[in-house]
């Protein structure tokens, strides 16, 4: 089976969120809203339910591997939900005038959210499309939690390795520097995969570009202030429609994926004989 030490990376990667979140949410004192809990639990059974494919799959569980990815039919359409409950909670911040700080990064980090949700729907479809071909199909599903590192990251180089911010913009951007920092490690990471293996590197690929375009987008987000009037228009839409759309793009993009993955009916079929 492909990538056999693919289960260290997820689990790498839920170590980094355990760690990045530590502070903040895990060990918080105070109350939390709502998008928090959601996003939060939505993410770390995503990355829970990948440590577990990965393990069952190298191990011969078969039986298990599918069952659980027929689980992700499910929780796919959750985890949509998840990020859109977190830029729903930026913009209803952004519109409240909560803070300067939410006044200057607001929409910076409502358009990376949308990029992050926008990279997942493209991989989980390709993943599904995909699914007949191993290679294609297990690297479409690890790039996942790539998409997830930059944040947690970020908090952690942000508090432990300040260091790492050779960037250096001063006040509320430097957290901007965090996270194009981290997407352009976890871009180098995936393009190392991606030059390993070319022929079934598209996944690696997909992720770099995505990583990159949240990193580029994020860190100007503040200059282009062509943003602020739709990401105030958007906080006006009543959160339930939103929360709707965001599920139902990961019902649509589960559907349409496994669709489309399914061979033809003439494959199918068995040949009739005489």
């Amino acid at each position: 089976m492909p990538y056999k030490y693919g289960h260290y990376f997820v689990a790498f990667t839920l170590a980094i969120t355990v760690g990045g979140f530590w502070a903040s949410y895990f060990t918080a004192s105070g109350p939390m809203p709502l998008a928090f809990h959601v996003h939060a639990v939505t993410a770390m059974t995503w990355l829970a339910f990948l440590l577990v494919q990965s393990v069952s799959i190298h191990s011969r569980r078969n039986a298990l591997h599918k069952t659980m990815g027929q689980a992700s039919f499910a929780l796919f359409p959750l985890l949509m939900l998840g990020f859109v409950a977190i830029i729903n909670l930026s913009a209803s911040r952004y519109l409240a005038q909560e803070s300067p700080f939410i006044m200057e990064l607001g929409p910076a980090f409502g358009i990376a959210m949308v990029i992050a949700l926008a990279a997942y729907l493209t991989l989980f479809y390709n993943a599904l499309k995909h699914r007949r071909n191993i290679k294609l199909h297990a690297g479409y599903m690890l790039a996942t939690p790539m998409i997830l590192f930059e944040s947690p990251f970020s908090r952690l180089m942000e508090h432990l390795f300040p260091w790492m911010n050779f960037i250096q913009s001063g006040g509320p951007r430097n957290v901007l520097d965090t996270i194009a920092i981290s997407d352009t490690l976890v871009s180098a990471f995936a393009l190392a995969l991606y030059f390993r293996d070319r022929k079934h590197g598209a996944p690696w690929l997909m992720a770099a570009g995505f990583v990159m375009l949240q990193a580029v987008v994020t860190w100007f987000a503040p200059d282009m202030t062509f943003l602020n009037a739709p990401f105030k228009a958007y906080a006006q839409i009543p959160g339930s429609i939103t929360l709707a759309a965001g599920a139902l793009a990961g019902i649509a993009v589960t559907y349409f994926g496994w669709v489309a993955g399914s061979r033809p009916a003439a494959a199918r079929a068995v040949p009739e004989t005489g």
